[in-house]
């Protein structure tokens, strides 16, 4: 069988299976590509559809099982508890957009302003010169300031 013809013939089954496994549409969506995926890579023959398919099946549990333990050693946290423990909205606000922004400016927006680390400290922790830390920060700052420059007026057409 090609490719094609087992993604059509299988997808629906293993993708049902990883929902019911990991809870989530997007994670299961994610283990199914990657059964797919493991498929391409195998080396061996199958003996017939079932061995197949039953190969399939084990594959998928146990990408399911591998991202169910990594979600546990890396637990997410949920943008909407960390902003709501903070009672000043606008700091929450703030907080919200300094998430989204790119990792490399966040880690040092984040640990020059919320943690308080010098530009030298912040540099030594990146592994950063520290002319770049001041550079990540100044396009942090703009950034922010352009984003919440843009919600300003919808907050205060809101009020």
């Amino acid at each position: 069988m090609t490719i094609e013809e087992v993604v059509m013939k299988y997808s629906d089954m293993l993708y049902r299976i990883c929902v019911v496994m990991l809870g989530n549409e997007a994670d299961a969506q994610d283990a199914v590509q990657d059964t797919f995926c493991r498929y391409l890579e195998r080396t061996r023959e199958f003996t017939d559809g079932e061995h197949e398919k039953a190969w399939l099946i084990k594959v998928a549990q146990n990408r399911c099982l591998d991202m169910r333990r990594f979600h546990l050693r890396h637990p997410k946290i949920d943008i909407a508890e960390v902003t709501a423990s903070y009672e000043d909205p606008e700091y929450s606000e703030v907080l919200a957009e300094l998430i989204q922004l790119p990792l490399s400016v966040k880690s040092a927006v984040y640990l020059h302003y919320i943690e308080g680390y010098k530009t030298a400290e912040v540099s030594e922790i990146l592994g950063i010169s520290v002319n770049a830390v001041k550079k990540r920060l100044q396009r942090g700052r703009g950034m922010l300031r352009l984003k919440l420059e843009e919600e300003g007026p919808r907050r205060k057409s809101r009020s």
